[in-house]
């Protein structure tokens, strides 16, 4: 997190182009972008294109909710806030990789032509929804992004995922937008190694994950609580009662909290937490989403004004996802 690319980027006057001049009257925003789109990694792959389809055909089809919130396509992350979480010489391989038309990162993650804008449009809709928070314009939104963040890690791709588009955005709270404390809770079914691994060296970044346990990546053990004592990983075996993963995730939240009065919320939103997502065996059901989103907001209320900024993560079956895409937002509000 170095100053000087704090300094570059406040420089530059990141915000609030699409509303200068006025606010929005719709308390949350769907933000997406077309360039994540381009991330093509192949229809055969668990993270293609159609998941973002799935979630745009769900909202369009529900159109008293579609009307209730405030659509935006806004900018791309630049290098100067990648580098707030990432390297720099990774940031350049991912760039001339996909330069030469892409190509594998590791045995999973797939790089194409177009994965540059898609992966600098997915984290600079987390930064802008972070800017409509704290300007007070769009209090909650649900950024509709790929490719997904939570295994990236500070020098390398992993598990599908090429930049830490939440982990990008906490930095960018601390450092840019100068929040004393940012708390992350990802209820995706694998444990956010790669957010774990860039925000756990600043203890007024708080992370909760809740995964199931033993699954990939094979980290996020209890009593892994990190240099600074700010992680809180609930790993949970896979098929037991669904109300006992909502109880143990809001139990690690409202422990993670005590004492500790966050500034912003962000989620980190996997789906794939839920029944019958073909890469994991959650029980979560569409009911759960809600509450667990409710609940979360309901705290952003009492703690920073009801500030939440959630991202897509995983979620492999599209029809599902883009449900539960639908019911989050719908909690959101």
């Amino acid at each position: 997190m170095a100053a000087p690319a704090a300094a570059a980027v406040a420089d530059r006057g990141v915000g609030l182009t699409s509303h200068e001049g006025g606010k929005t009257t719709k308390p949350v925003a769907f933000i997406s972008h077309a360039d994540c789109g381009r991330h093509d990694t192949g229809w055969g792959h668990p993270e293609h294109v159609g998941r973002l389809r799935a979630s745009s055909r769900a909202l369009r089809n529900d159109g008293e909710l579609y009307e209730s919130l405030d659509h935006l396509e806004r900018r791309h992350a630049d290098e100067s806030e990648l580098v707030l979480a990432l390297d720099p010489r990774y940031i350049a391989a991912v760039r001339a990789l996909a330069g030469r038309g892409g190509g594998n990162l590791d045995a999973d993650t797939v790089e194409s032509a177009g994965s540059w804008d898609a992966a600098t449009a997915a984290a600079g809709r987390v930064l802008d929804a972070i800017d409509l928070a704290l300007a007070g314009v769009t209090t909650r939104s649900f950024c509709a992004v790929r490719p997904p963040g939570h295994h990236a890690l500070r020098g390398s791709a992993m598990g599908f995922c090429l930049f830490g588009n939440v982990a990008i955005g906490a930095h960018y709270a601390r450092v840019v937008k100068k929040l004393d404390r940012v708390l992350i809770v990802d209820w995706d079914v694998h444990h956010g190694n790669g957010t774990q691994a860039l925000v756990e060296h600043d203890a007024n970044i708080r992370f909760v994950s809740m995964h199931q346990w033993p699954w990939y990546p094979g980290t996020g053990a209890a009593d892994d609580r990190a240099p600074k004592n700010s992680v809180w990983n609930v790993p949970l075996p896979p098929a037991l009662p669904r109300e006992k993963y909502v109880g143990d995730l809001l139990a690690a939240i409202d422990s993670a909290t005590a004492g500790f009065t966050p500034d912003l919320v962000l989620i980190s939103a996997g789906f794939d937490s839920l029944a019958g997502d073909p890469l994991g065996g959650f029980t979560l059901e569409l009911d759960d989403v809600a509450r667990l989103t409710r609940e979360v907001v309901s705290r952003a209320g009492q703690w920073c004004g009801g500030r939440v900024v959630s991202a897509l993560e995983g979620g492999y079956a599209p029809d599902r996802l883009g449900e539960a895409a639908v019911v989050h937002m719908r909690a959101l509000l």
